[in-house]
Order: structure tokens, then C-alpha cells, then sequence
């Protein structure tokens, strides 16, 4: 039938577009890789990858141009970087080229939360000065030094702890937001923590109990002592014990492994709870990795037909948040779980074990 036809060739036409889109996309993809350093500039050491692949392949520790900040931003001596869980996926490249460039990566030097002094404010900038210690957030902060605007996710350091605590403390934006944006915690409610001893876990228990939550980490046996350091006030070890069999309740799941199913999770929450979706078990691309990101959008879609909900959320790095992270810091009720630094010169050792997937607390790179 005529119709049959329109919806074959209309089909056909958009799969052709695609293609040449894409090719297009592929080709086009690149980057400041070859440039040279203009006569006169000032030198910093960075570390750059002009191409996707393993760590110790592709990072470089080269040397580039020392920014110079506008009206409007200040420069920043950086003294300490920590990674997050994507960083792997940047340098790799794999599902990650979608985001940061087909062919070849679009920012070549990785790196985004950062602590360090400023140095210089242009002459717009009157809440900082030079000599202020700070932390925020940066593309390509693996760097010596950085230009940021100071009216975007940059805030004063806390004065309790060091630069490369300091470093960690933006991760626990998804933290800071996913448990109380959308996981709605409150005082005297039950939430459960999967993936309780990593990069966002340490903080995401010591955020829900400075919210008044009884908190339940779930970790390996290696890392029962760090969660209940930061004040689980239980903790359950999933080699020898499944936490969706237990009989208890909870009012919110933050899960950043999604290794459980959709109905295993909603056996266990409260009529109307919240599972938060917040991960899928640490960096890199393992065998798993791909069936929990569908589980994800799985879990979210079957939610709309169920009392209990399963949320994905997108993070929101702003100045007002790093603030109130810094202040939770400062009063002591959050303090970071760096366990592992790197200086700069090391950095691919530090990106292969980020790599591992079993990263314990968070790891810093020190900027000397």
C-alpha cells in the first residue's frame, strides 16, 4: 500500500541521514593536540591525551601555556585534583565518545574538582583575592594552574582539611542532591546506601545522617570498617549476605551499583519509597556495565507504574551547593575518605586503578 511505502522510504531516508550525520561527527571530531606555544607565553606543566586509549598509552605530562584569566575570572594554582568516576571513560573513549568527542577527544586535559590558591582576579572579581584558598569545579583542571569564573562552582576551601580532601568534596554534589533533592531524605527515616565505601558512597552516608537518617551501608568485607567510621549506623556485607532477602524496610534507596533487580529493590522499600538511581558500580567499562545501565532505565520506566519509585537525576554543580558542602566539612560532619594520592607525575597509575572498579573512598593527584 501507498503508506507502507511513504514509512519505507521515510525510514530509509533517516537511517542515510544518520549515517552522514555521523560520519560527518566522526571526521570533524577534533582537537588543540599539535599547537605550539605563542612566543613570550608563560609555561605550566599539564597532563594532556590527544587520543582515546589505555592510561599509560595516552597521558602525557607535557608542557602548554599558562593561562591568563580575563576580567572576570581568577587563576587558580592548582594543588590537588581528585577523579570521579567518568574520568576513566573520558580517556578511554568507548559509549564515552558520544559525550566527549567521536574520534578524538575534544578537551585534552582531564580532571574537573580541584583545590588550590588563587594567584591573580581580574578586575571585575571582588569575593576573592590572591593568596585565598579554594576548591570548585573545572574542565581540565590536571593542570598547574586554571582560569574559572568566579561567580561559577567555585567556593572558599574549608579550613579543616587538607588540599587534597578538599579536591574530593564536589563529587558529593550527586550526594548532597540526590538524597535530599530527590530522594527527599528526613529525619528519622531508614535509607540504605549500595556502594557505601566509594568516591560518592563515603559521602552519600555521611550526608544522610547530617540529615537526621538511620543509615545502612552496604560494602565488601574489606571496607566494613571504613563505612562504619563514617557513621553507618549498620552495615552489611554483600559477599555473604543479599540485602534486598533482609526483612527490613527502608524509606530510600541511594544505589550507585545497580547489581539488584526492580522488584528485588522494591521488595524492601517502604510503600511509596524512593530508589535513587545513582550509578552503575564504579569507573570503566566491565562485562557488567552495560546490563546495568539498561537496568536503570529499566527500573525508571517500571517505577511509573508503581507506588515506589525509581529516579534517575541529573546533577546540578553550582556555587550555592559547594557551600553548603564546605560548611557541612567545616562543622565536621562530613569529613572526605581519601585513601589513595598520586602525584602528577603519576597520574596514569592512579587513572588504571580508578579503572579497577573497586576504588575505596576517593584518590587525589597532587599539583607540586
Amino acid at each position: 500500500m501507498k503508506w507502507k511505502r511513504i514509512l519505507k522510504w521515510t525510514a530509509l531516508a533517516l537511517l542515510v541521514a544518520l549515517f552522514a550525520w555521523f560520519q560527518f561527527a566522526y571526521w570533524s571530531s577534533t582537537n588543540d593536540c599539535g599547537g605550539s606555544i605563542p612566543a613570550g607565553a608563560e609555561r605550566m606543566k599539564a597532563i594532556k591525551y590527544c587520543e582515546y586509549g589505555p592510561p599509560e598509552d595516552v597521558l602525557k605530562l607535557e608542557q602548554i601555556a599558562k593561562p591568563v584569566p580575563n576580567d572576570n575570572q581568577v587563576l587558580v594554582r592548582v594543588r590537588a585534583v581528585s577523579l570521579r568516576f567518568y574520568d576513566g571513560g573520558m580517556v578511554q573513549g568507548g559509549i564515552g565518545r558520544l559525550v566527549f568527542g567521536l574520534r578524538k577527544p575534544k578537551n585534552t586535559t582531564p580532571g574537573s574538582d580541584f583545590s588550590g590558591a588563587i594567584e591573580a582576579v581580574g578586575r571585575n572579581v571582588t569575593d576573592f583575592k590572591a593568596g585565598d584558598e579554594v576548591m570548585g569545579v573545572r574542565a581540565g583542571c590536571l593542570a598547574e594552574y586554571i582560569c574559572v569564573r568566579s561567580d561559577r562552582a567555585v567556593v572558599s576551601k574549608p579550613r579543616n582539611v587538607s588540599f587534597e580532601q578538599a579536591a574530593s568534596i564536589p563529587t558529593a554534589l550527586v550526594a548532597l542532591q540526590g538524597l535530599r533533592d530527590t530522594g527527599r531524605v528526613k529525619a528519622g527515616q531508614k535509607v540504605l546506601i549500595n556502594g557505601a565505601s566509594g568516591g560518592v558512597g563515603t559521602f552519600a552516608v555521611q550526608i544522610a545522617k547530617a540529615f537526621g537518617a538511620e543509615v545502612t551501608g552496604v560494602c565488601s568485607t574489606g571496607n566494613l570498617d571504613l563505612v562504619r567510621s563514617i557513621g553507618a549506623d549498620h552495615v552489611v556485607d554483600y559477599t555473604k549476605e543479599d540485602y534486598t532477602k533482609s526483612d527490613q524496610r527502608y524509606d530510600v534507596i541511594y544505589d550507585l551499583v545497580d547489581n539488584h533487580s526492580f522488584s528485588e529493590r522494591r521488595r524492601i522499600l517502604k510503600p511509596g519509597g524512593i530508589c535513587v538511581l545513582a550509578g552503575v558500580g564504579g569507573s570503566g567499562m566491565h562485562e557488567e556495565t552495560l546490563s546495568r545501565f539498561v537496568g536503570v532505565f529499566s527500573a525508571s520506566l517500571r517505577s511509573k507504574f508503581a507506588k515506589e519509585k525509581f529516579i534517575i537525576f541529573g546533577v546540578d554543580i553550582n556555587k550555592k551547593d559547594l557551600g553548603v558542602l564546605r560548611d557541612l566539612t567545616e562543622s565536621g560532619k562530613v569529613v572526605p575518605a581519601v585513601t589513595k594520592t598520586y602525584p602528577l607525575t603519576e597520574t596514569a597509575a592512579a587513572f588504571k586503578y580508578l579503572e579497577t572498579g573497586h576504588v575505596r573512598g576517593k584518590i587525589a593527584i597532587t599539583v607540586d
